[in-house]
């Protein structure tokens, strides 16, 4: 998914307005997740109905509050904001793990060809690998929520014990710990009993 981005500079939605752009970063940043690339624009009054929507699906993915641990999801915002003070504003109302553009590059209208972005919300989501899952979510997410989240994940393939309930990853962890103890319990008691018959095989031969 870094390849997408590749040569492209990102900037972290937090105060410093971080800026992700070598190599490593964008494949911290990117990679194995699966990547919504929010086209929108804060003048836009459907925009502004549907934003609200999104923060709270991602918020609801990605807090530590509500899961585990943030799901292998990432966000890219594509504004088509009138100003750079409009952009920045937006973003200051949205979650602080969410990636933009810079206000000025025009990557955005080559993205915007790229997949057919017509009119705003649209909502791209993307492989690992920069296949296209959904050409537009924005329907998906408002009437399921984080339900489809697992769809998404099941069509990328990503295994991702984050998004378990509290009480199943503990389960899963008890187990993956204990599952290892137990197969050597099972082989040991497996050869105790082949013992025990041969013994047994043996003392009816002597007698």
């Amino acid at each position: 998914m870094a390849s997408l981005f590749a040569g492209k500079v990102l900037v972290v939605n937090n105060w410093e307005r971080d800026e992700v752009e070598t190599e490593r970063e964008l494949g911290k940043a990117l990679e194995n997740k699966v990547l919504l690339l929010y086209f929108g624009a804060a003048g836009c009054p459907r925009c502004r109905r549907f934003a609200p929507v999104l923060k709270d699906f991602f918020v609801r993915l990605t807090d530590e509050f509500y899961v585990e641990r943030a799901s292998q999801l990432g966000l890219v915002y594509v504004s088509r904001d009138a100003t750079a003070q409009q952009q920045d504003a937006f973003l200051r109302t949205m979650p602080r793990r969410w990636l933009s553009l810079p206000f000025e590059d025009e990557f955005k209208r080559e993205l915007e060809q790229r997949f057919a972005v017509s009119d705003v919300p649209r909502v791209v989501v993307l492989k690992p690998n920069g296949e296209v899952i959904t050409g537009n979510a924005v329907e998906e997410i408002s009437r399921l929520g984080p339900a489809c989240f697992r769809n998404w994940q099941e069509a990328a393939e990503l295994v991702d014990r984050n998004f378990l309930l509290a009480e199943d990853f503990d389960d899963w962890v008890r187990r993956s710990i204990t599952d290892p103890l137990r197969r050597l319990k099972y082989k040991v008691d497996k050869r105790t009993e082949a013992k025990d018959e041969e013994r047994k095989g043996e003392d009816e031969e002597s007698s």
